[in-house]
């Protein structure tokens, strides 16, 4: 079993995570870029100044995309399990 954690996820990471699950950079307001796909009821949003990306931001994102902390990990490192 796995021990990895959701904290520690830098920026490109997370951004990289995002796009991998269909998500498109739509803008940066302010500090905060906001990313969507059609089928989400309301955008990702994230600071891009905090870095490493807060774990409640990671948790948010996977209850938007309907997704694990498993799930995370395999899209992230293209893992098949």
């Amino acid at each position: 079993m796995s021990t990895r954690k959701l904290k520690n996820v830098k920026l490109a990471d997370y951004r990289e995570f995002l796009s991998k699950c269909g998500c498109k950079h739509i803008r940066t307001e302010g500090g905060h870029e906001i990313w969507s796909r059609n089928d989400l009821t309301r955008p990702i949003t994230f600071q891009t100044h905090i870095e490493p990306v807060p774990e409640f931001i990671i948790k948010n994102a996977l209850r938007q995309l309907n997704l694990t902390k498993k799930d995370f990990f395999n899209i992230l490192f293209d893992c098949n399990t």
